[in-house]
């Protein structure tokens, strides 16, 4: 393989990601690692091992694989896939914590099939429609109604059917969170390739009745809403990540404090994992906190580009789905750090402290290089 087929600036920019996620780790949790471990670094080398590195290896892999080979065995990566999210409800298999069932322990190591999900779904849901939806133009009526029936039986239920089964697994693992995400992701995937506006339509007007049914049925995630509009009203209970987080932005002014200088990290719940970008806003400034954004507003321009670039139906929708689901996670983690979006519990892409999430996203990364290559 020619070296000039590789995507520098792609590949450049996952290791300014993985670089700069490494630095602010390890400056945030050395006090924490001190504290529990008797180690400055425990934390940092733990997301080295359990993240950055399996990361790098099964992205090189995704880079170098066959893109037909991962179209071929799509459908048996989303079952197993499927088969995890459930096994997290096997007593001795999964295992609990913040009071939900969403890990699997393997005894070497654990890890969250939902965040697995996010990069399985899309590659399913690309292969799926690749295959069954035509390129071919209509023409009469008869021809219309024809590919109308392929559309709604070979398409629209099959999606619909898939999108029930992870929602059924994800609502009782309590990560209604990810299942936004999955499902904006998909749907946005779902739109842009060309199938009926009605579908598209059809599926929001279903997801929001769902989702007042959800809020209806389970007190707390109003909570959240009710904790968002108004803050103020409990503070130091329901309010305090949100509060802590707008105390942790507003004071590192436009330059920041220093690396390493946060003073909310002590105080701010979770600061390693859902609230990591309000300490990026207080140690590198309303500039530091701009160049992040900057960096995956960048990474989804190129993956759009790279996606405009290919030929074949399957990578297009792929590379559409990867830099959806990354860029749309970024942006609500910093917008509710920012006070712009219900505190939802969601990691910082490549940022907060989690092995599995960044394994996923390092493997997203891999495939938009093996798709640019390709192209």
């Amino acid at each position: 393989m020619n070296k000039e087929h590789i995507n520098y600036t792609l590949l450049f920019l996952a290791i300014f990601f993985i670089v700069s996620s490494s630095i602010f780790l390890s400056c945030l949790s050395s006090t924490a690692s001190l504290q529990r471990f008797g180690t400055t670094n425990y934390y940092l080398i733990h997301q080295v091992l359990s993240g950055y590195l399996p990361g790098i290896i099964l992205g090189f892999i995704a880079y170098r694989i066959s893109l037909k080979f991962i179209k071929k065995w799509t459908p048996l990566f989303v079952v197993l896939n499927i088969a995890a999210l459930f096994s997290v409800f096997i007593p001795g298999l999964g295992f609990k914590a913040g009071g939900a069932s969403r890990w699997v322990d393997l005894g070497f190591f654990s890890f969250q099939p939902s965040e697995i999900l996010k990069i399985t779904a899309i590659l399913y849901l690309s292969a799926w429609i690749a295959s069954k939806l035509s390129e071919e133009s209509v023409s009469g009526w008869k021809e219309f109604t024809k590919k109308s029936y392929h559309n709604v039986i070979y398409i629209f239920l099959p999606f619909i059917i898939f999108l029930g089964v992870i929602s059924i697994a994800l609502y009782f693992q309590r990560d209604v969170s990810t299942l936004g995400i999955i499902t904006l992701t998909l749907l946005n995937l779902y739109f842009t390739s060309r199938t009926p506006l009605w579908h598209t339509l059809l599926i929001v007007a279903s997801g929001v009745t769902i989702l007042l049914l959800l809020v209806k049925f389970e007190p707390y995630r109003l909570d959240r809403w009710m904790v968002f509009l108004h803050p103020q009203d409990d503070p130091l209970g329901k309010g305090l990540q949100l509060k802590q987080s707008l105390i942790s932005l507003g004071s590192g002014g436009v330059f920041g404090k220093g690396l390493g200088m946060s003073a909310e990290k002590f105080f701010l719940p979770e600061p390693m994992t859902d609230s990591i970008f309000a300490i990026i806003g207080e140690e590198m400034g309303m500039i530091g906190g701009l160049v992040l954004v900057a960096a995956f507003v960048y990474l989804f321009w190129i993956g759009i580009k790279i996606a405009k670039k290919s030929t074949d139906r399957f990578s297009k929708m792929m590379a559409v789905g990867i830099v959806t689901w990354i860029t749309l996670q970024a942006f609500i983690n910093m917008a509710q750090v920012a006070g712009i979006f219900p505190v939802a519990g969601i990691p910082l892409p490549f940022f907060s402290y989690g092995g599995t999430h960044v394994v996923v996203e390092l493997v997203g990364i891999g495939l938009l290089l093996n798709i640019s290559k390709n192209t």
